[in-house]
């Protein structure tokens, strides 16, 4: 069904793809004419067609768990209003039961920032942030920056692009995000999908296909082919939102006759237009995707890729099953018992709980399709239990004028606002061993809002919504939707925005610097953070061996969410569901580091120094974490941040999962080493990491340094690089964090 070509191809006229370069043009000349070179040059401020690009955005998007951080960070750095369109969403801390009034003050905070500097806010429970964004901030060759890692409108010919909060203050101070020129891949569509088959089942194959290989890391997916012109705005949009999970740095699809309807019905016919490759465009290499071939799928925890079709879940439920169990004792060991290959009853997986929600799962024609499968039917009034969030009110009002809503509710479908929770685990969590089976966008550990660490564990499967209706109209046991039959003769979405007009505040180009912020008390400024010294000393925190670190993991969600906006409080929970001991730690280390810098440094950093014939005063001390693949997942810049609210100053692994997280570590002065991936590294938490002349050494430009490790048993050398970084991302590691770089700048 899908198929990797790891070689470059040439595509003619839209139509015909060649392999080979025999009459063909270079590829650097022939790439500028894909549809992503087009709308990159157009964005970048160079305009040299080179290898590097700088690039300004059109648009940003925020949700309530990133945008009071970052408007703290842009106005501690010079902010004086919004100099393009931001859109600021309610979508992740909707629920005030936690910590009491803190989620409803950041909502005030928000209001009052986009009249102050001129922003647009959408209230709670109106829409999750990528469907307004859909909605109301697309547009047909535009680019658009989002704090949410699933920043993703290339289905509607307008990129995104999800990234840390201190790239979105770059924008707002009108400085840009800087790349390397991108491979592109193009996604060839061929065929049409089957009755009963969905966008997620599309996605999680893709998934399935590209993750552990790396095969589209930081690369542009370019859709095209003649299978696209098959497939519904709500399908293309939701394989689209899903790109993520592949690690890709953003996606682009042609446009046509569909993504045109699209705009008219939302009334904004004059940001639609036509979006082909040139004559001859290079891309890097190519996914094909049969979609006539694609089956129901189900990913099984702890991840998108862990996917198989269903049909194979139902051959072998207890050996497959067994192996998630085994993976899970891996990851947590004693502290829970997972027992999966329980829910094998008569030879048929039972599932415990429904949920199609979010940006991925809460669209128009998912609900059409899971209403239709439900007509008549009943979830029962056994352990099985379903729910559903429209993506946002246009959405759910469209579903009860259409009929969609009264047939889910009549066959026990719980309907609830529009609301990201089950994405990251806030709401709707599964009884202890529960098995959740969700259309939303990850299965990461943790993500459905269990807390292993107190003994409890649930587990989310991603399965399409509609298979997840004929699930529950099977009582629960897992079920393809290509395996019922259903007729969807629900009316097509159509748009009214009214509720946007009369709840959206739009003050884009009417801002009013006499508006004071709206502070509550969980609000809270940054701490210091001191700018780098000449040496570094850094003491191992979390020594981290697992093939991938999540940043659910680096940070965990759920409960921390309500915590986002203050630092202190937040840097609590970091590493907490993964290493325990981490925050601890790194609150010793920082005391100590504090005690030099007042000239009493304590004796056990005196003797490690000494073994290396440096000094305390010109040598600062920090935590530091290794992991093998750091921040796969979220773009939540906290991951990096309550590390350096914490005195973390450098991470070390052998690569980053993401540009984000690796972008985030830098933008909080976090300098992120890797090492060469045949380097051993057997090192334990309190051992020290010693890096000389480290200040200088970035700042001229260079690209590796050696290092000592200070064990136990002695002194090893270590070889360390700190590649492909800017001359502006070089100064904020000196100056400390992009605050620093900013404050300096203003000097």
């Amino acid at each position: 069904m899908v198929e990797l070509i790891n070689q470059g191809v040439y595509l003619l006229n839209g139509t015909h793809v060649v392999k080979g370069d025999s009459g063909m043009p270079s590829p650097d000349e022939a790439r500028e004419n894909t549809i992503t070179y087009q709308i990159l040059r157009a964005h970048d401020v160079d305009g040299s067609k080179g290898k590097k690009m700088r690039i300004r955005f059109d648009a940003m998007m925020s949700h309530d768990i990133t945008y009071v951080g970052i408007i703290q960070t842009a106005r501690a750095s010079g902010l004086k209003k919004f100099p393009i369109p931001y859109a600021m969403t309610n979508c992740h801390n909707s629920l005030c039961a936690v910590g009491g009034t803190i989620n409803e003050d950041d909502h005030v905070f928000g209001l009052s920032a986009a009249k102050k500097y001129g922003g647009i806010y959408v209230p709670a429970n109106q829409a999750v942030i990528h469907q307004y964004a859909r909605e109301a901030m697309v547009k047909c060759g535009n680019m658009i920056l989002g704090s949410d890692s699933h920043t993703r409108y290339g289905s509607l010919g307008n990129m995104g692009v999800g990234e840390g909060g201190g790239e979105l203050v770059k924008q707002l101070l009108e400085n840009t995000w800087d790349i390397n020129a991108p491979e592109v891949v193009l996604v060839w569509l061929e065929g049409e999908p089957r009755k009963g088959v969905g966008p997620h089942d599309v996605a999680i194959s893709m998934v399935k296909a590209v993750f552990d290989n790396g095969f589209v890391k930081n690369k542009v997916l370019e859709f095209a082919g003649p299978g696209v012109k098959h497939l519904p705005i709500d399908f293309r949009n939701g394989i689209d939102i899903m790109t993520t999970e592949t690690t890709c740095l953003s996606s682009i699809w042609i446009t046509d006759d569909e993504v045109k309807h699209h705009y008219e019905i939302h009334n904004r016919p004059q940001d639609y237009k036509e979006l082909r490759p040139g004559k001859v465009a290079y891309y890097d290499s190519m996914i094909t995707i049969n979609l006539s071939q694609q089956e129901s799928m189900i990913a099984l925890p702890f991840h998108p890729s862990n996917a198989f079709t269903i049909h194979e879940l139902q051959k072998n439920p207890e050996e497959i099953l067994r192996k998630v169990e085994e993976d899970a004792k891996k990851r947590f060991g004693d502290k829970i018992s997972v027992d999966l290959v329980s829910k094998v009853k008569d030879g048929k997986v039972m599932a415990d709980q429904g949920i199609i929600a979010g940006c991925s799962g809460g669209t128009y024609d998912n609900l059409s399709a899971a209403a239709a499968i439900l007509r008549g039917q009943s979830v029962g009034n056994d352990y099985f239990t379903i729910s559903a969030y429209p993506q946002s009110v246009p959405v759910y009002m469209a579903t009860t004028r259409n009929g969609i809503a009264e047939e889910l509710l009549e066959a026990g479908v719980v309907i609830k606002p529009a609301f990201c929770g089950p994405c990251f685990g806030a709401g709707d969590v599964p009884a202890n061993n529960g098995l959740s089976i969700r259309h939303t966008t990850r299965n990461f550990p943790n993500r459905e809002g269990s807390k292993p660490g107190q003994g409890q564990i649930s587990l989310v499967a991603l399965m399409d919504a509609r298979s997840i209706a004929a699930t529950a109209a099977n009582g629960g046991v897992i079920t393809a939707a290509t395996d019922v039959e259903y007729n969807d003769d629900h009316k097509r979405y159509d748009f009214d925005g009214k509720i946007y007009e009369r709840r959206v505040y739009n003050g884009y180009n009417k801002a009013d610097d006499s508006v004071a912020l709206k502070y509550g008390p969980n609000i809270k400024d940054w701490p210091k953070m001191y700018p780098m010294q000449e040496n570094m000393l850094l003491e191992l925190a979390a020594v981290i061996h697992d093939p991938v670190t999540t940043t659910d993991e680096l940070i965990p969600s759920g409960e921390t969410s309500s915590y986002r906006s203050n630092p202190l409080k937040l840097s609590e929970f970091a590493l907490s569901r993964r290493v325990p001991e981490y925050v601890g730690l790194s609150k010793r280390i920082q005391q100590q580091d504090l005690e030099r810098r007042d000239g009493k440094c304590p004796q056990h950093i005196t003797d490690a120094l000494a073994q290396v014939g440096a000094k305390a005063e010109d040598t600062s001390f920090g935590s530091c974490v290794f992991a093998n693949r750091p921040g796969d997942g979220s773009a939540r810049e906290q991951a990096a941040s309550c590390q350096k609210v914490l005195g973390g100053d450098a991470n070390i692994c052998y690569e980053y999962a993401t540009k984000r997280y690796r972008s985030n570590c830098i933008n909080w002065g976090i300098v992120p080493f890797t090492i060469a991936k045949e380097t051993p590294f057997d090192y334990e938490p309190g051992d020290f990491v010693f890096v000389p002349g480290i200040r200088d050494a970035i700042l001229a430009g260079k690209e590796e340094i050696d290092a000592k490790v200070i064990t136990k048993s002695g002194v090893k050398d270590i070889h360390l690089f700190f590649q492909n970084l800017t001359q502006d991302e070089r100064t904020i590691l000196a100056e400390g964090c992009l605050m620093n770089y900013y404050a300096a700048q203003r000097k």
